[in-house]
């Protein structure tokens, strides 16, 4: 497994989300020219994992979320159940938010689209905190 990165890269759907959205719905202003910032984000994403050094100790919120995830990837039987729960919660109301999104970027309608982003990147912040839980009860002292 990569080695998890600083903040930035973890909270990058915060940003690079609307930014992706914003680009996509360029589309009605600029044509084609969509692509550009499109590609700009991509880049961006992508670079964001290579520019950032990994992180030595999960000092800081998201870090810990990032190892708390990192742990439950190699011991799936560790999560409690009624975290479970609401990771299942969170994936229903993430694939809910992608769907309203779709909608609203081919129908170019607001509501949808930010609606959706919001509940996109709402499930994924909550993730992140109940995988900072997990990680804050599993280490020792």
């Amino acid at each position: 497994m990569a080695p998890a990165r600083e903040p930035v890269e973890r909270v990058d759907p915060v940003r690079g989300d609307p930014a992706m959205l914003l680009a996509i719905w360029s589309r009605t202003w600029i044509g084609w020219w969509c692509l550009v910032p499109v590609f700009a984000v991509v880049v961006w994403l992508v670079l964001n994992v290579k520019v950032f050094a990994p992180v030595d100790s999960p000092r800081g919120w998201v870090s810990r979320g990032i190892y708390g995830e990192r742990f439950w990837l190699e011991n799936r039987s560790a999560l409690p159940p009624d975290h479970r729960a609401v990771l299942r919660l969170l994936v229903a109301a993430g694939s809910a938010g992608f769907a309203l999104i779709i909608w609203g970027l081919v129908a170019l309608a607001v509501w949808p689209t930010v609606f959706g982003a919001t509940l996109v990147v709402g499930a994924q912040l909550w993730r992140i905190d109940r995988f900072g839980w997990l990680w804050e009860r599993v280490q020792p002292g």
